[in-house]
């Protein structure tokens, strides 16, 4: 069953934080593994942006599988064949880049589900997921639990986020904020009052549909505004930072050495 997903949607039925990585240039099995202990409740495998090859996909989310950990992936395009050959490596969504409307989403649908719902054909590691290859096991254990999400990068997009949010196939709204931002003609300006305006309108849309908005990287500060479905940022990023500030630690540790006793008091001398 596709207990991982079913799990991660019952999170997002809660207005509890729900927090994840996007892995865009670094990735590799034990990443999985990372994210799981390090407290994290879902990791994106990036393949718009990413180099990674399809063996690789297929093992990190046989260890998501394993862990009963959501590894989803966001695709190259909502073209049917793209999202059943992504479907046939085992993640447990799809994060679906510049969606500008339903019609993208019905086709994703037709290749995502079984007939007769879809024409999907399934093969590969994504038939894991379950014991038996019966329709209803498919519709129960696996197409119901299954995560879409497409994300808004455009105005086009923006306008259309009310009827994407209300779509029975869509989990939750997504948000591109850099290539929205450029497609508003305010790249990179987030405090743009032409961009806040757009994010909040897929907000309250997403609001009116009981769903949430998968929103990133100031995590902190979308989460005072109230997004609750939030990435930290990518794998690089974040290992950069935290190489910095250990890095900071050290040399501000090796200054405040230098510097000597505090208020101007002499070291104590030592009576042989």
């Amino acid at each position: 069953m596709l207990e991982p997903a079913a799990q991660l949607k019952a999170r997002l039925a809660t207005d509890e934080p729900v927090v994840g990585l996007m892995a865009t240039d670094q990735a590799w099995p034990l990443l999985v593994e990372i994210c799981q202990s390090s407290g994290l409740d879902y990791l994106i495998i990036d393949r718009e942006h990413g180099h990674f090859s399809d063996e690789l996909v297929s093992q990190i989310c046989q260890v998501g599988r394993l862990a009963s950990f959501p590894v989803m992936m966001r695709t190259v395009s909502c073209e049917a064949s793209v999202i059943r050959r992504a479907m046939d490596m085992g993640p447990c969504g799809l994060l679906l880049p510049c969606v500008e409307s339903t019609d993208q989403i019905d086709q994703v649908q037709q290749a995502a589900l079984m007939p007769p719902r879809g024409r999907r054909r399934p093969g590969g590691m994504g038939n894991y997921w379950i014991d038996n290859y019966q329709y209803e096991t498919w519709k129960s254990e696996f197409e119901e639990h299954f995560i879409v999400i497409p994300q808004i990068e455009s105005l086009v997009g923006v306008n259309n986020a009310a009827p994407l949010a209300a779509h029975p196939f869509v989990t939750a709204l997504g948000l591109g904020p850099y290539d929205l931002s450029a497609d508003l003609g305010c790249c990179w300006e987030p405090d743009d009052e032409k961009f806040l305006s757009a994010v909040q309108r897929v907000k309250a849309a997403a609001d009116a549909a009981n769903k949430k908005v998968w929103a990133g990287t100031d995590a902190a500060a979308l989460r005072a505004k109230g997004f609750t479905f939030l990435w930290i940022g990518t794998t690089s990023s974040l290992l950069t930072g935290a190489i910095s500030q250990s890095l900071r630690d050290i040399n501000a540790a090796v200054s405040s050495e230098q510097r000597g006793p505090a208020n101007g008091d002499s070291p104590s001398e030592t009576v042989p």
